[in-house]
């Protein structure tokens, strides 16, 4: 039985595109038009996992699926780093000196500003998905209009690639969560897991933890912080770590308790490696 992946986004999109990484071809996509969306799917049983986009290496965090992530409760069960490559699509045929307008997601917009420059004449409009722009240039039979999307997106919709590689930085990456709601999800040998806590008002909390976590030889590899809602100078702070050794990592949960309040483990998982 196929599995049923809840995407922000239609189909091709860079979310399809991270669950296929993931997962393979062989699943069923469910497409959402939110964050939250793809979360009530999950929730309500229409959809066996969410693939949800948590940081870009050039956008930074997405902070509003951090409070996703405390609100639903769901189980991190891996993870996936997407090489983040945009390119300039249109009709089979159009020449590049008909275009008008260029339509995308705003934060790939924000990547490939650097061309722009060049064409002050081509109003840039933004939009909610990548994807959804390379099918209503297609749908709409749009001759002026190109998007920027992935290869997928290209190929799904039947567009031309006028422009490969548009992107300013080309080692552009966007990390994926895999996100579950059984909450008894098991994986094995994990050596990754993502943490939220609170820390006392008292000098230095935040460095105990940190420092028990050094002391094993334990690496974090994020820390992110938010405010805690309603309440001032209360922060929550989401940690990810990475350990070698189960004994280490052990050890340093049931010490950093000592100091962390409202601790949660959001996901013991397999690290996935860049690529």
């Amino acid at each position: 039985m196929q599995k049923r992946i809840a995407i922000q986004g239609i189909k091709a999109s860079f979310h399809e595109e991270a669950a296929f990484k993931f997962f393979g071809e062989d699943i069923k996509t469910i497409e959402c038009d939110s964050f939250r969306a793809t979360c009530e799917a999950l929730k309500n049983k229409q959809a066996d996992f969410v693939v949800m986009a948590i940081e870009n290496s050039i956008a930074g965090s997405i902070l509003p699926n951090y409070s996703l992530l405390r609100d639903y409760h769901f189980t991190i069960v891996g993870e996936v780093y997407l090489p983040i490559q945009l390119h300039l699509m249109a009709l089979p045929g159009v020449k590049f000196e008909q275009i008008k307008y260029v339509e995308s997601h705003p934060i790939a917009i924000r990547q490939c500003i650097d061309f722009f420059y060049e064409y002050p004449h081509i109003k840039v409009v933004e939009s909610t998905d990548t994807a959804a722009c390379a099918k209503k240039i297609r749908d709409n039979k749009l001759t002026d209009t190109v998007a920027i999307a992935n290869q997928l997106a290209a190929k799904t919709y039947g567009l031309e690639i006028l422009e490969r590689r548009i992107e300013s930085n080309k080692k552009n990456f966007t990390r994926f969560l895999i996100l579950s709601d059984n909450g008894s999800a098991t994986i094995e040998k994990p050596d990754k897991a993502s943490l939220s806590f609170q820390v006392g008002n008292e000098v230095g909390s935040l460095a105990k933890i940190l420092n028990i976590f050094a002391e094993r030889q334990i690496n974090l590899s994020k820390i992110q912080s938010m405010p805690v809602l309603g309440k001032r100078n209360e922060y929550n702070f989401y940690v990810d770590i990475e350990w070698k050794n189960q004994a280490d990592y052990d050890y340093a949960i049931r010490n950093v308790l000592r100091y962390a309040i409202n601790f949660t483990i959001m996901g013991e998982y397999k690290k996935n490696e860049k690529a």
